[in-house]
């Protein structure tokens, strides 16, 4: 499965568990609960940050910005964390409160993933080199992701229910994913049926060739190129998104490995989320429709 993220500092790359944080915004977006899963939701810090486990009820969290900044417009955002992990702090809250900042509401899914071993030290022991199974490719993935999928839509739903209340525009809610969240964000947009993002963000994901919808929406691309999972693999997905004559801006990074979200690190990569926000302006996002 994919790594969860690339430490920021060595020396925090140890799993501590954690008690469950306080989430008094959080809303149950009434998917039910995973099929089959029996082990408790869990917590862990690691590498500076803070990621669940075990998700098996789908939740999503506003970050609502200041009433006189609202843009109207709206992001859902999927962490990373290969399905198994959600990296709920780097890849999540700490995006959501840089878009709010900028009037963009954004609202974190926490979407229901594959059950992990109760045990957090059973959990983080390494399996192996022989003894790994082989890593699903892309398409593989993204084809067993119909709970996934059912979390995005009801979070788009959710959004455009209260649009009023929370001072959206429901034609401009976009989704913006990272890793297995870009997954989902790729997954949505084009199996999503009625959840139908404006626009998309997917931040070092897999990029490989797909077939776009007619009316696929406008797309930024972060990845570096030292990307250990996705690095190497080609970009027929932007090749793709132009051949089919839809609005696509890709930005490959000398250097960042994978899961850089929001950490602070001397790489060039750090710069993605200026550029997606200076990509958002450019398409009139970050003001009020006239």
């Amino acid at each position: 499965m994919i790594a969860s993220t690339t430490p920021a500092l060595a020396q925090n790359d140890e799993m501590a568990s954690i008690a469950t944080p306080a989430q008094p915004d959080a809303i149950a977006l009434g998917t039910g609960k995973l099929p089959g899963a029996t082990a408790p939701e869990a917590w862990h810090s690691q590498y500076g940050s803070v990621f669940a486990r075990n998700v098996t009820v789908a939740t999503l969290t506003p970050f609502l910005p200041d009433p006189a900044k609202a843009t109207g417009t709206a992001v859902i955002v999927a962490p990373g964390g290969g399905f198994q992990t959600l990296s709920m702090q780097n890849e999540g809250w700490d995006v959501a409160r840089a878009l709010a900042a900028r009037g963009v509401a954004a609202f974190v899914l926490k979407y229901r993933l594959n059950p992990t071993p109760q045990d957090l030290a059973t959990f983080a022991r390494p399996v192996p080199q022989g003894m790994r199974p082989p890593r699903p490719n892309a398409a593989a993935m993204m084809a067993g992701l119909a709970p996934q999928i059912a979390d995005a839509r009801a979070a788009f739903a959710t959004v455009r229910k209260r649009a009023g209340e929370w001072h959206v525009d429901p034609s401009r809610i976009g989704m913006v994913g990272f890793s297995a969240g870009a997954m989902l964000t790729m997954a949505t947009t084009v199996a999503g049926q009625d959840a139908k993002p404006a626009f998309i963000g997917n931040i070092y994901g897999p990029l490989a060739a797909m077939t776009v919808p007619a009316d696929a929406p406008p797309m930024f691309v972060a990845l570096a190129a030292d990307d250990p999972f996705f690095g190497n693999g080609g970009y027929g997905l932007i090749d793709s998104w132009r051949a089919a004559k839809r609005p696509v801006e890709f930005h490959l990074f000398e250097q960042g490995g994978h899961g850089f979200g929001m950490y602070p690190k001397t790489t060039t990569s750090t710069g993605w989320f200026d550029e997606f926000t200076r990509w958002m302006a450019m398409h009139g996002w970050l003001k009020p429709a006239q």
